[in-house]
């Protein structure tokens, strides 16, 4: 964790690459009074105040803190993101308010990580069942939303306090631009994954949307012939599948870039995430990746999160020929589009989309971006510019962030090596500053973060433990409790009520709603067995002391049934989990 360290810090000597694309500036003198850049001045130029912490950065380079336009973040890619110079990111996930509660820790200095940004719902219109992993709100993807629910929907996360608004796919053009202007009549920037059925690239960017996120839509905005992929969108991987390229119309193209230039829409194409395996770096990523997550102080990471890491670069190794030179070349024809939209002037944004679950490794995926973009046309200039002003500037927030000027946030990265001669020369990192003071690089094994659980865990789960029961009470004619008569069964949490407290609050009683609760049902919270009543099979009311919420975090909710057990060993006797949020005070 970081100690404690002069309020003021001076950086001496070094060139600086502000983040505003211009000429760099050399023997560079940085003043930051606590978390905020008081003056950026030349060598020699200003007096340094008695007792500051002084950084010598001759022979270095001098650049802003890197923004990652793209994530889904949990918190044990903490250490990852700022160990690599990424000291902002963007959460696209809409994971309500979980995520706010972690910003205010992360800004207080109360948990070690980026600075967060975030989506607290996304918009979301009717899917095909079973063809997409998750829906906009449970029980709601039977109808499209009207204007009047995306409004509301929009006006919910403003004031949940959101930072950003996402749109996914599935809304009507109408829908779309009025959820587009509502935001914006909030102050927020709208990022998009428009594929389809109705709203895809060209459709967003009529509508306002600012940033496009994946490339989202483009390839079929500008297919010769957009029949080929009917249904296309309907399975959530098809925003991250460049197939449609292959079918790339050169005028579409052309016209797409030209009308995108001229609304302003930044491109987000997550260069790292769609061509994943496709890369002419491919083994030597790999090895790196494989070396970095030997290392013992990265213990913490998953082993599903370093499966899914790692399996990236196999994925499409089993695919058929035909099916492999499509994608190729769909790859191929996305990359040209980039390189053709940034010569046009258009904006880009360094994004990975990384997760537990995702697309590359936290942090070091976003170098490899930067120099993906530097394959595809963009200088080096171009693809700084690309991580650290453009997502500030697109997603509304530069005026605290993105440059290295008087006023910004003090988030900043120090390289041993110019970068503009080679854009990989950014990993030759010396110090990590945020907030004004220089991070702690090194790796912790016992790092954790305390919000890392969020709602309720494995509900599909527990649907299918329903369903499981009601069976079971049809088989047994005439009775009206088997579950209790004949052991005990296994329980199920559906919901938690509350979700959140604050911290240092007094005692109060949590509801817990769910399947198959009874008269020995035993609730655990943070593993500690807490006194509990049972209302009736579905309801659990505990009492919750002021000694458990003294500190803000997220502790798991579950439910135990001790024996005798019903002879249903796929269920085993303990609930999903659940979780509780303690909010900062």
């Amino acid at each position: 964790m970081q100690t404690e360290q002069p309020t003021t810090l001076v950086i001496e000597g070094g060139t600086l690459i502000d983040g505003n694309g211009g000429e760099p500036l050399p023997d560079a003198l940085i003043v930051a009074q606590g978390n905020r850049i008081e003056s950026v001045s030349r060598k020699g130029q200003a007096s340094c105040a008695a007792g500051a912490q002084i950084l010598k950065a001759d022979g270095k380079f001098i650049l802003p803190g890197l923004i990652d336009a793209h994530v889904h973040y949990s918190g044990f890619l903490a250490e990852l993101f700022l160990c690599h110079g990424v000291t902002s990111v963007f959460d696209i996930g809409g994971r309500g308010a979980l995520h706010t509660v972690r910003r205010e820790a992360i800004a207080r200095g109360r948990v070690r990580g980026p600075r967060l940004f975030v989506v607290v719902e996304s918009l979301l219109g009717p899917v095909t069942p079973g063809r997409v992993a998750y829906t906009r709100e449970r029980g709601r993807q039977d109808r499209p939303l009207t204007v009047e629910e995306a409004r509301e929907a929009v006006k919910r996360a403003v004031a949940g306090g959101a930072d950003l608004i996402n749109i996914r796919r599935g809304l009507s053009q109408e829908v779309f631009q009025e959820a587009v202007a509502e935001a914006h009549r909030a102050g927020l920037a709208v990022v998009a994954q428009p594929i389809g059925p109705t709203v895809y690239g060209r459709e967003a960017v009529l509508a306002g949307a600012d940033v496009l996120e994946h490339a989202a839509g483009i390839n079929l905005s500008i297919a010769k012939d957009p029949s080929k992929w009917e249904g296309w969108g309907e399975i959530e991987l098809h925003s991250l599948d460049p197939r449609p390229f292959a079918d790339m119309d050169e005028g579409k193209a052309a016209e797409l870039i030209r009308l995108m230039v001229a609304r302003n829409t930044y491109l987000e194409p997550d260069l790292i995430a769609q061509g994943r395996g496709l890369h002419g770096k491919r083994n030597e990523w790999e090895k790196q990746d494989y070396e970095l997550l030997q290392n013992p102080d990265l213990v913490y990471i998953p082993e599903g999160t370093r499966h899914k890491w790692m399996s990236n670069y196999t994925e499409f190794d089993a695919w058929e020929p035909a099916e492999h030179e499509q994608l190729r070349k769909g790859f191929h024809n996305m990359q040209r589009f980039i390189g053709q939209f940034a010569r046009a002037g258009g904006k880009v944004m360094s994004g990975t989309d990384t997760s537990a679950h995702g697309w590359a490794v936290a942090g070091v995926g976003l170098h490899r971006e930067m120099e993906l973009l530097t394959q595809v046309g963009l200088t080096s200039m171009d693809a700084i510019v690309a991580t650290t002003r453009n997502p500030a500037e697109g997603y509304r927030v530069l005026d605290r962030l993105g440059t290295v000027e008087a006023g910004k946030l003090a988030d900043l990265v120090i390289v041993n090596a110019d970068p503009l001669r080679d854009i990989r020369n950014m990993q030759k990192i010396e110090w990590v500053i945020k907030d004004g003071k220089v991070i702690d690089r090194s790796y912790h094994r016992g790092f954790a973060d305390p919000f890392e659980g969020a709602g309720v865990d494995a509900s599909e789960w527990v649907e299918a433990l329903k369903r499981a029961t009601m069976e079971g009470i049809r088989t047994v004619a005439g009775l009206t409790d088997p579950t209790w008569a004949f052991g005990q069964p296994c329980p199920g949490i559906e919901s938690i009520s509350p979700i959140m407290v604050t911290e240092g609050g007094t005692a109060f009683t949590l509801t817990i709603k769910g399947v198959n609760f009874t008269k020995k049902s035993v609730v655990y919270l943070g593993g500690r067995p807490i006194p509990a009543e049972l209302v009736n099979e579905t309801e659990l009311r505990a009492t919750i002391d002021a000694r458990s919420i003294e500190r803000a975090g997220s502790s798991p909710v579950v439910v135990k049934n001790p024996g005798p057990h019903l002879s249903q060993p796929q269920w085993g006797s303990t609930s999903n989990r659940a979780y509780l949020t303690v909010n900062l005070k």
